[in-house]
């Protein structure tokens, strides 16, 4: 198999259901053409957590097509920066191969909270807004650094 050129950025959590899926769609809109972006879990649920669909609906951004995957379809491929965004996770992840960079950025599990539907969604808005803050901040990083080394 032939891969793009473009450095691997793989974002992981347990599930693969909410975090990760919502850092990849910011991560790969932010940066643009500059890197490869793609989410998986430890331990993934196999579906995409609905309220993460429709929280990232909300500030447009459709996620409805992601599926949730396991970090092990990515063993095989050189992965250049692996971001894990739960403990789980990072506590699982493996070295992949060609990994240069490793960071671990933990968020609260939205898929964890409780009450009725507007309070758990408040919980879903209150995660996105703080993964799109991490992950678009890192985006400017890269676009900068890119421009430096040009």
């Amino acid at each position: 198999m032939r891969y793009d050129s473009k450095p691997v950025i793989l974002i992981l959590c347990t599930g693969n259901s909410c975090r990760s899926q919502m850092a990849e769609a910011f991560l790969r809109t932010a940066a643009g053409d500059l890197v490869e972006v793609h989410s998986a879990g430890s331990a993934p649920t196999g579906y995409v957590h609905p309220a993460a669909v429709k929280v990232m609906a909300e500030v447009g951004m459709d996620i409805s097509t992601h599926r949730s995957k396991h970090m092990n379809e990515f063993l095989g491929r050189p992965v250049h920066t692996v971001i894990t965004v739960c403990g789980e996770a990072d506590a699982a992840c493996p070295v992949f191969p060609g990994q240069v960079n490793r960071y671990h950025w933990p968020f609260d599990d939205p898929a964890k909270a409780a009450g009725s539907e507007a309070e758990v969604l408040a919980v879903f808005r209150r995660v996105r807004d703080e993964i799109r803050r991490v992950f678009e901040a890192y985006a400017a990083g890269l676009r900068d650094g890119a421009r430096f080394w040009g």
